[in-house]
């Protein structure tokens, strides 16, 4: 079972604005810590060591954070239209556009997916597998 994720940043009020906006909608919650910011999901025993909690924060080693080329990390999100939403909000909060929100029948005939990068480069997935929805 995945623990945590922990994104390297440069400019942590950057990605702050980037990340709150399309996990915000979500359901984590953002708790400001003293080399980053954290985003856990609420009610769960031991939230900041996951499942799912999100580390945004500058490399531990003191180099400078970059991209890990080939690196993705996927998000489910409910519905169609919240993938747009999410994705239009990530552009928004300075992230930029990897691939409009729509359907890749090359993964399945329902994988309805958004790609976007952070303010750093990293790629985002925003995916929806529901059939009951509408695009």
């Amino acid at each position: 079972m995945l623990g945590y994720l922990t994104i390297g940043a440069n400019d942590i009020p950057r990605s702050e604005r980037f990340y709150t906006a399309v996990l915000g909608p979500l359901g984590y919650e953002k708790a400001e810590q003293k080399d980053g910011v954290a985003y856990t999901l609420p009610d769960i025993p031991g939230r900041f060591h996951g499942p799912c909690a999100v580390y945004v924060k500058k490399p531990y080693d003191g180099r400078e954070a970059t991209v890990g080329n080939g690196s993705m990390i996927a998000f489910r999100v409910p519905t169609h239209a919240q993938v747009h939403a999410l994705h239009s909000a990530g552009v928004a909060a300075g992230g930029t556009d990897e691939g409009a929100p729509g359907f890749r029948a090359q993964y399945s005939k329902n994988f309805f997916v958004g790609y976007l990068r952070d303010p750093l480069g990293n790629k985002l997935a925003l995916f929806c597998t529901a059939t009951d929805q509408a695009a």
